[in-house]
């Protein structure tokens, strides 16, 4: 196993770990169904797809990787994969993460107000009722926004991130394949 995958290996959550949370107890006996515990070419894409729809669009470190096990079970996802793919979210890339959705939001949605206006209050040093105004008549379609940008953004990740796991899980079977054949050859 190369040194990246011993990492990876590591750093997983354990289906221990899981069964500990208090989360899951309740749905334990699926959750911990083997078949979503093992690494095949079809669960790993899921469970990379999986985890980046959850872990991006959600957000909330804790929830993430319960939101993960729990629509594992429908997906016949990968739990270990999903759960670490929730990783990508951490407070490092939430900003960018929170900012490209509003954008994207803005971009594709189209609707009145949103930040731009709170640019212009802060910029303007707007008094108190200019803000009290922006939070009930503009904010909420701002919120809006930047929550249909965070969906079209956790959906394309997932879609991508799926398509590269399953090039990826192809790749990497047909080299070993290659390997175990050059091996078999210069044996004989």
């Amino acid at each position: 196993m190369s040194k990246l995958g011993a990492w990876i290996q590591r750093q997983a959550p354990t289906r221990d770990s899981f069964e500990r949370s208090r989360f899951l107890r309740p749905f334990a006996k699926r959750v911990f169904h083997p078949a979503l515990w093992r690494f095949t070419r079809r669960s790993v894409p899921r469970g990379v797809a999986l985890g980046l729809l959850v872990g991006i669009f959600l957000l909330v470190p804790g929830v993430q990787i319960a939101g993960v096990a729990l629509l594992a079970l429908p997906a016949r996802a990968n739990i270990p994969i999903g759960a670490a793919m929730t990783f990508l979210s951490m407070p490092a890339t939430t900003p960018f993460i929170l900012v490209a959705s509003v954008y994207v939001g803005e971009s594709v949605l189209r609707l009145s107000g949103g930040s731009g206006r709170f640019y212009e209050l802060i910029q303007t040093g707007a008094p108190l009722s200019q803000w009290v105004d922006f939070v009930w008549t503009e904010a909420p379609m701002a919120f809006v926004q930047g929550v249909a940008g965070l969906a079209i953004i956790s959906v394309v990740a997932a879609a991508i991130g799926y398509v590269l796991a399953a090039w990826f899980w192809r790749w990497w079977i047909s080299s070993k394949w290659r390997r175990r054949s050059k091996a078999i050859a210069a044996s004989r």
